[in-house]
């Protein structure tokens, strides 16, 4: 049934063994074991996942195709997301066990992919928007060191 968890007991009337000398057969109980999944992890009735976005598609703000476990729908990032904001698809979890109409959500956690290499010109970018907000840059490593001995 939807709903069930790892370790889930589930009873079969009357599908276990016969009873003594011709008595009714008892009950046959089965225990579920739930296979993990490297894509979802379960806490209770909510469904935890991670998504990367770029450091751009963070600032601006984008809509997103995002896979749940009833398949794909679209998530809203809002400009300005902070890596670790959790975005929350409300409905979107496990069914609760009795009640297939009540659902946990799904709870997706925002990684954000800070490139560890920039072309020429998204550095050149980069350092006029550095420029227009007075952040202060170098060019780091040793030549940033040295830059600094002869100022």
């Amino acid at each position: 049934p939807p709903g069930v968890d790892n370790g889930t007991r589930l009873r079969v009337s009357k599908e276990g063994d016969s009873g003594l000398r011709g008595g009714p057969p008892g009950d046959l109980y089965v225990y579920l074991f739930v296979e993990e999944d490297a894509e979802f992890h379960r806490d209770g009735i909510n469904i935890l996942s991670e998504l990367k976005i770029s450091y751009l598609q963070a600032i601006l703000g984008c809509r997103l195709e995002v896979d749940t476990v009833d398949g794909g729908v679209e998530l809203k990032i809002p400009p300005g997301t902070q890596p670790g904001t959790v975005l929350t698809l409300e409905d979107r979890g496990v069914p609760k066990l009795g009640n297939a109409v009540s659902r946990g959500d799904h709870l997706i956690t925002i990684l954000i992919d800070i490139p560890v290499r920039v072309s020429a010109e998204e550095r050149e970018l980069l350092e006029k928007l550095a420029k227009l907000k007075g952040d202060r840059t170098g060019k780091g490593g040793i030549e940033d060191f040295l830059g600094g001995l002869f100022r």
